[in-house]
């Protein structure tokens, strides 16, 4: 019988995603849980498996085209001929939403286990009709002004580059931010020293002992676990009408690679030791490496940390990810002199840069958590252990 195949849903906040490579054909056979195709979305590759056995009967969507959560995406032939479709059920919820709106559930895509209709689904619906209908095009009697003709380009001086799928989704998800966040920035100076010959001391061993290097990125997630725990606030998000504080700590964590930027998650940081989050962040850079990243890899950040400070960068301004408050940077360490007691000394010094969203947090909460974050970093000693 014939099977439909949809557009998954990859993470809590994810309601499009961009079918970058079709892995099968019209005519091939293919076992369930075998991957079928390439999916971007939110900044990674994902490959959707087949939830059937099956022949592929027919490709809907093309490569390149976006479609949203619950969407077609291609026909199945199964096996199974006689089994009969399941008769869908609904919760009273919808029911009654879906009565009280005149709403043909047919038409709205299901999120829920199994592609069921949630009631946040309908919800999602009707707010996306009603700001379709708010924005359509008023009748205007002014006159129109005569457009004017662009200056042609001579592009026997000019080189077009194609933009492929990830770098449209970070263009999208960059302009929203900045168009729909309130951007401020603040930023302290911290003295590494103690920091540095800490890792001096140990990354030898560490690496002869692990099997991979010890960097300064764990201790700084330490730091910046232990100062949200003291400012619990700089761990939200803006809802509205509300502003949520996450439970967990989980850092979203800045990885370039030659094509592109990745966002994985370091999930729960605030239930790992600096060894711990040294493993965790590894297994991510692998990951980042290989671009083998599983659904839940790119979802679920409550704050986000950038190491621009590896590029040599001693300043930064970043954008602020959709659905949190805050983007932290450490910056290049560098050595200088200092002023200590009167007396100038080099030390190993690094700046941190925050941006944050100025409907969450004020300029007070921000600078008490970047002091406690500098006070961690600070303390930092040869004494201090990492597991």
């Amino acid at each position: 019988m014939e099977m439909k195949m949809t557009m998954p849903k990859l993470g809590e906040s994810v309601t499009e995603g961009t079918l970058i490579r079709w892995l099968v054909k019209p005519g091939d056979r293919v076992k369930k849980y075998e991957a079928i195709c390439e999916i971007t979305t939110d900044k990674v590759n994902a490959e959707v498996p087949s939830t059937y056995d099956g022949k592929v009967k027919e490709l809907v969507v093309q490569e390149g085209e976006t479609v949203a959560v619950g969407e077609l995406i291609c026909y199945l032939e199964t096996m199974e001929a006689t089994e009969q479709p399941q008769k869908k059920r609904y919760s009273p919820a919808v029911l009654q939403l879906a009565a009280e709106h005149g709403l043909d559930l047919d038409e709205i895509p299901g999120t829920g286990m199994d592609g069921r209709i949630t009631r946040k689904d309908v919800l999602s619906f009707l707010q996306e009709r009603d700001e379709k209908q708010r924005q359509e095009p008023m009748p205007s009697h002014l006159p129109i002004a005569p457009v004017q003709e662009e200056p042609q380009h001579d592009f026997n001086f000019e080189m077009g580059i194609p933009v492929d799928p990830i770098r449209h989704l970070i263009a999208e998800r960059t302009l929203k931010s900045k168009t729909e966040i309130p951007h401020a920035w603040t930023m302290v100076e911290v003295d590494m020293t103690g920091l540095f010959r800490l890792r001096e001391k140990l990354k030898k061993e560490f690496h002869k002992k692990e099997g991979f290097s010890l960097t300064f990125l764990p201790f700084y997630l330490k730091a910046v676990v232990e100062s949200i725990k003291k400012y619990p606030l700089i761990n939200s998000v803006w809802e509205g009408d509300r502003i949520v504080i996450h439970k967990g700590i989980h850092i979203s964590v800045a990885m370039a690679t030659d094509e592109a930027l990745y966002v994985p998650v370091l999930k729960d940081a605030d239930q790992k030791s600096i060894f711990g989050l040294a493993k965790e962040l590894n297994v991510l850079k692998e990951k980042t490496i290989h671009k083998k990243f599983q659904p839940g890899d790119m979802s679920g950040g409550t704050i986000t940390i950038n190491n621009t400070g590896s590029f040599g960068s001693i300043l930064s301004m970043p954008i602020i990810n959709q659905h949190q408050s805050v983007n932290l940077t450490l910056e290049a360490i560098v050595k200088r002199p200092v002023v200590i007691n009167d007396m100038i000394a080099i030390r190993h010094m690094a700046n941190l840069c925050l941006s944050l969203d100025h409907r969450v947090l004020d300029g007070k909460i921000c600078g008490l958590f970047l002091q406690h974050l500098k006070m961690t970093l600070e303390n930092f000693n040869e004494e201090t252990t990492i597991y």
